[in-house]
């Protein structure tokens, strides 16, 4: 007999700014625990020394959650050059120093030509990529370094937003990427590039997929209400599972298509798309789930939420 969840039945995507210091799941275990829900997951790590957009999936919207994890991202960050560290960020054992107040916001500005477009990334020993079942930065920790390949990623805008100079110059970036992007690559990379060596000072997300900063809530806010007794308003910060979608193309059924769709059969949809993954919705608005268009052109069923009717 499968165990039955502990927790209240809690549906939705919160965009939480995550805190500095704190991993991602973590805030996800905290937020989990304000709202006393049964079921929750992250849409991959952000760094405990990163604060900023965490998307955070409850319930039937968890699982959606692969559609957060595989959409582009947004940063802001601060890399300090004439440092290069063994974590490529502030927390870490510094490797080098150099003097860099021969670097010009000229030679910046250059040297992130190299980095726009599509380009190869040797992914660090301190990220999430598990080799062999194991996070590398397990093994970092452990002292073990292992052999990466190379992994290409889209950069697909990089904005120099500021540069302050001295023996230590800091550089403030803007950044748009695809899914798996290692910022703090970019800054080692950009400090060898420079020949100063390079880590990342400071890195906030701001987007994720459609999500921004504008539409996060931060961990003080969420304690206070609960702290209140407002759960009403805190389930109202909860936004509804498609808005993760929100990229695919929408389909509307007739409450007859949408029994057959609910019963696992393919159904045929006026004007619908010729291929591809669809969102699909009754024409009350109802969200049911998503399909995908069959070789026939019908609607099949892919990813369904359950709702009690």
């Amino acid at each position: 007999m499968a165990r039955r969840r502990r927790g209240r039945p809690v549906d939705g995507i919160l965009i939480l700014d995550k805190p500095l210091g704190v991993s991602s799941n973590r805030a996800l275990q905290m937020v989990k625990r304000l709202y006393g829900a049964a079921k929750a997951g992250h849409t991959g790590s952000l760094d405990p020394l990163a604060s900023g957009v965490l998307p955070l999936c409850f319930g039937e919207a968890t699982k959606f959650s692969q559609f957060l994890l595989d959409a582009d991202k947004a940063y802001q960050s601060t890399f300090v050059l004439g440092v290069a560290t063994a974590t490529g960020d502030a927390e870490g054992e510094v490797l080098t120093t150099s003097d860099a107040s021969h670097i010009t916001e000229a030679d910046v500005c250059q040297a992130l030509e190299a980095f726009r477009g599509e380009i190869e990334q040797v992914p660090s020993m301190f990220s999430a990529i598990k080799q062999d079942g194991q996070p590398l930065y397990k093994l970092a920790r452990q002292g073990i370094e292992v052999e990466r390949k190379a992994r290409k990623v889209v950069i697909k805008q990089l904005e120099l937003r500021a540069f302050r100079g001295g023996d230590r110059p800091e550089v403030d970036i803007y950044l748009e990427c695809s899914k798996g992007t290692y910022v703090r690559s970019i800054a080692e990379d950009l400090g060898r590039v420079l020949g100063s060596g390079a880590h990342v000072g400071a890195l906030r997300r701001t987007r994720a997929g459609p999500f921004s900063i504008a539409d996060s809530v931060s961990m003080t806010m969420l304690e206070a209400l609960k702290s209140n007794g407002q759960m009403a308003e805190m389930d109202a910060l909860l936004l509804p599972a498609d808005t993760a979608l929100s990229g695919l193309p929408l389909v509307r059924l007739t409450e007859s298509g949408g029994y057959y769709i609910r019963q696992g059969q393919p159904v045929q949809v006026p004007n619908a798309p010729s291929d591809g993954m669809v969102r699909v919705a009754l024409e009350t608005g109802e969200f049911l789930g998503i399909g995908e268009i069959l070789d026939d052109g019908r609607v099949a069923p892919r990813r369904l939420i359950v709702t009690a009717r």
